[in-house]
């Protein structure tokens, strides 16, 4: 999920046109409107109905009233992106009829002035450049603090790459609307939104329409490109630092099961285990439901084939799709248990510290040390090349690594190349290789 915002070059001091909205900004946008409150007061007649009015706005909305409708407006906000702009526009999962589909457009550039074309492309490049110095918001180049800090000043610089929003933004809506409209006009969005806010509820509007302007400042840049690649837990071991940050994904779209759609991109469910729940999902399946969405890409399911002696191309086709799924399995069904296994063979029991250390190595085991330092990384390879075992099944990771990267290769050189993978895992001498060789040789998607 891309960290955009609203765009105003009255809320950041020496921006121009087109600055996104920072968390300061939207503090000043509060100071420089209740200073433009009170002109407006001391201009009119203060009689009680004009003070009332202004008070309290044409809806006089109670406290409670003011609460619900900002999370149900903020709520809006967050499935136009998330539904929008990431499922839809980024990856290709759903397609909206054509009056859903304006909705969500329009209220992103009202409450957002996010560029369709813009974010589409940032995202796309964040995927393809995941956690490398090209990557626009990687929190493992720029640090933590920054992307979710500063998410929104690092947004706004990558939208300056014109060549980039170029190359990676095809297939964006091009439409009259757009052209004249939202992308050349994005500011006149939240202004509309902050004069409707200001007469629907009055003075206290323009906190309402401030807050409201940083929902996708803090929830996006903030805590899914920052804290979704740090914290929480993973499914898959992707080539990234992605993490679920809760199962239970209801406050902000889905986008916490940001793990989950690192693995699978264009799958327009995140919820890909049976104890989790995708609130966007819901809503699709809602939207489906009556006609008004169409979904056209969801992650495949494995399933297992029976008494399939050796891999064949299904084997193959099953191994791409799933190629983060199986690499976790590996850990959780062969590192482990080997690990556990050498563990028993020390006979001791294991100090505190050692244990410790334990944790750290099963960790790192898992990516082969990718996300290691080159100290620790000799530490972690001196650790296992002492443990023949261990060392064995690190080695068939690797290879097994190896061959689902493709490298050009065709199907059936792949299926060779499994084969090949499988007898030797199998003749390893160690029973859960053999175990996972077994079970590997038998995997297909499952039908849609």
């Amino acid at each position: 999920m891309r960290g955009g915002a609203a765009k105003c070059n009255t809320m950041r001091d020496g921006a121009g046109p087109g600055s996104p909205v920072t968390w300061t900004g939207a503090a000043h946008a509060l100071t420089l409107n209740s200073h433009s409150v009170k002109s407006i007061a001391a201009a009119l007649p203060m009689t009680p109905d004009t003070l009332n009015l202004l008070t309290h706005g044409l809806t006089g909305a109670s406290p409670t009233v003011l609460v619900v409708s900002f999370v149900l407006a903020a709520q809006l906000t967050v499935l136009s992106v998330t539904l929008y702009l990431h499922r839809s526009q980024a990856h290709r999962g759903v397609d909206f009829h054509p009056a859903v589909s304006h909705v969500f457009r329009f209220w992103a550039w009202l409450s957002t002035a996010m560029v369709t074309k813009e974010w589409v492309a940032i995202h796309r490049k964040h995927h393809a450049r995941c956690e490398t110095e090209e990557d626009p918001h990687s929190p493992a180049v720029h640090g933590m603090a920054k992307v979710a800090i500063h998410g929104v000043v690092l947004y706004q610089q990558a939208s300056k790459d014109r060549a980039m929003i170029e190359q990676y933004g095809v297939g964006t809506p091009d439409d009259w609307l757009e052209r004249n409209v939202y992308s050349r006009k994005p500011i006149a969005g939240p202004t509309l939104y902050l004069f409707v806010s200001l007469a629907a509820f009055g003075a206290i509007g323009i906190t309402w329409w401030a807050l409201m302007m940083l929902v996708i400042p803090v929830c996006a840049a903030g805590v899914i490109n920052g804290l979704g690649h740090g914290l929480g837990y993973r499914n898959f071991e992707t080539a990234d630092r992605s993490t679920n940050l809760t199962p239970w994904a209801f406050v902000l779209g889905g986008e916490e099961l940001h793990n989950n759609h690192h693995a699978f991109p264009s799958s327009a469910r995140f919820a890909l285990r049976r104890f989790e729940f995708d609130i966007g999902w819901a809503v699709l399946r809602l939207l489906r439901f009556l006609g008004l969405a169409t979904i056209l890409r969801v992650a495949p399911r494995l399933e297992q084939r029976p008494q399939v002696s050796m891999p064949d191309a299904e084997t193959v086709k099953a191994l791409l799709a799933h190629r983060f799924s199986v690499m976790t399995t590996y850990f959780k069904s062969v590192t482990v248990p080997v690990l556990k296994a050498e563990a028993a063979a020390a006979g001791a029991r294991m100090d505190a510290r050692v244990a410790k250390l334990s944790r750290r190595l099963r960790k790192a085991l898992a990516n082969d040390g990718r996300w290691l330092d080159a100290e620790n990384r000799e530490t972690l390879a001196r650790w296992v090349s002492e443990r023949p075992m261990l060392a064995t099944v690190v080695e068939y990771r690797r290879r097994l690594a190896a061959v689902l990267e493709r490298s050009g290769k065709s199907t059936d050189e792949l299926v060779a190349a499994l084969k090949e993978w499988c007898r030797d895992a199998e003749s390893s001498g160690i029973e859960a290789l053999r175990r996972y060789a077994e079970q590997l040789r038998g995997y297909a998607l499952a039908p849609a």
